[in-house]
């Protein structure tokens, strides 16, 4: 067939008139479209179910007990808290010991266990933007084991010994373990996301070290208490307790809404987000400072609580997508329900002993976290690298 003969062939009913080939129901345009359309309507399902669901345990949790208190009675106890005026805080229908008991001391625990929950997985999601890595968490700056060495120290040292004084020793060492960390990380001006998780894992391991060493050399009667800091406990939770990480959460969960897009931007790389117009430097070194000091807030009042910032963000990640706009509230509700839920079950399950959190999450979140791994779609959005 000669050069003319081909320009003359007619296209196939297949073929559009451009010439070009259409463009199979694969490619990666329709795949990214569908994956934002289901991402979407899980979120619009997710949000709202996840938000009931954390009601729901909370109410529960304040009606578990010692003291009998009926799911209605711990609803009515908190709302009548809540909103002043209600009928039955006054009509004698309620006591006082089932007042105390859901108002003083279930409650704060298990709001304390959501917002640490919550914070934790805020803190995991903007860890992994920031180095660019899907295994890390907010432990991974070494800022837990900081807040340990303040609060180990504070036991053995005698000083500071009510909830919230080792609170404040804890909270004093997650800023000395950040502070360490955002030095060690610049290079040239610039933090170096490798350098920053070499940094963090290194100064963990000296701030463990320093622990470890603090715990066999004080006496024993101090012993159990450091480990179950260690582990990972809100038992002795109060409404004052709540203050720090309500304040922590609230601020860095509105940095993390506004810059969302900055967010994304970042995970596609430090030059595309530049060419964008977005100071990636500025950028890292907020999140950095953000998650850091949101971490510190929660171990300083709850312990060591181990593998809610890993488990939680991809968790959403896989459901909704990499996304921040959708990705950030899925991941912030499910770590406040999911270890309220743990809590509540801490208390529960060897009652009257109780279960430090660490532990439960870690049995729980182990075994699931390996189970989304295997799913096909943890490959897509980044989880198995």
């Amino acid at each position: 067939m000669t050069s003319a003969q081909t320009d003359q062939t007619p296209l196939s009913p297949s073929t559009p008139a451009s010439g070009r080939k259409p463009q199979p129901s694969g490619t990666p345009r329709v795949t990214a479209a569908v994956e934002r359309r289901r991402g979407s309507l899980a979120v619009r399902i997710l949000v709202p179910g996840l938000a009931l669901t954390l009601v729901a345990v909370v109410v529960l949790s304040a009606s578990i007990g010692t003291i009998t208190v009926t799911l209605e009675d711990a609803a009515k106890i908190i709302t009548g808290h809540l909103v002043p005026g209600m009928p039955w805080m006054s009509d004698g229908s309620l006591t006082t010991v089932q007042d105390s008991a859901v108002w003083q001391f279930r409650l704060p625990r298990t709001i304390l266990a959501a917002m640490t929950g919550a914070a934790l997985a805020l803190a995991g999601a903007l860890m992994q933007a920031v180095v660019h890595n899907s295994l890390a968490e907010p432990y991974i700056l070494g800022v837990s084991a900081g807040a340990g060495v303040g609060a180990v120290s504070s036991i053995v040292l005698g000083v500071g010994l009510s909830g919230l004084g080792i609170g404040i020793w804890a909270f004093a060492g997650a800023l000395v373990a950040t502070a360490a960390v955002y030095f060690l990380a610049r290079k040239g001006g610039r933090i170096a996301p490798q350098r920053l998780i070499l940094a963090g894992v290194a100064l963990g391991s000296l701030f463990s070290a320093i622990t470890s060493y603090l715990t066999i050399s004080t006496d024993a009667q101090n012993v159990f208490s450091i480990m179950f800091f260690l582990l990972g406990s809100v038992s002795a939770a109060t409404m004052h307790h709540l203050v720090l990480p309500a304040i922590a959460l609230a601020a860095v969960g509105l940095f993390a809404g506004f810059r969302a897009r900055a967010l994304n931007a970042l995970l596609i790389g430090d030059d595309a987000a530049s060419s964008l117009g977005i100071n990636v430097n500025r950028l890292r070194t907020s999140i950095l400072i953000a998650a850091a000091l949101l971490t510190g807030s929660v171990v300083a009042v709850a312990g060591g609580i181990g593998f809610v910032g890993l488990i939680i963000p991809h968790t959403a990640r896989i459901i909704v997508g990499a996304d921040h706009r959708k990705m950030l509230p899925v991941a912030v509700l499910g770590g406040a329900a999911f270890l309220a839920t743990c809590d509540l079950l801490a208390r529960t399950l060897a009652a009257p002993s109780e279960v430090p959190l660490g532990v439960l999450t870690a049995l729980i979140g182990a075994p699931f976290f390996l189970w989304l791994l295997r799913r096909d779609r943890a490959d897509s959005v980044g989880v198995s690298r």
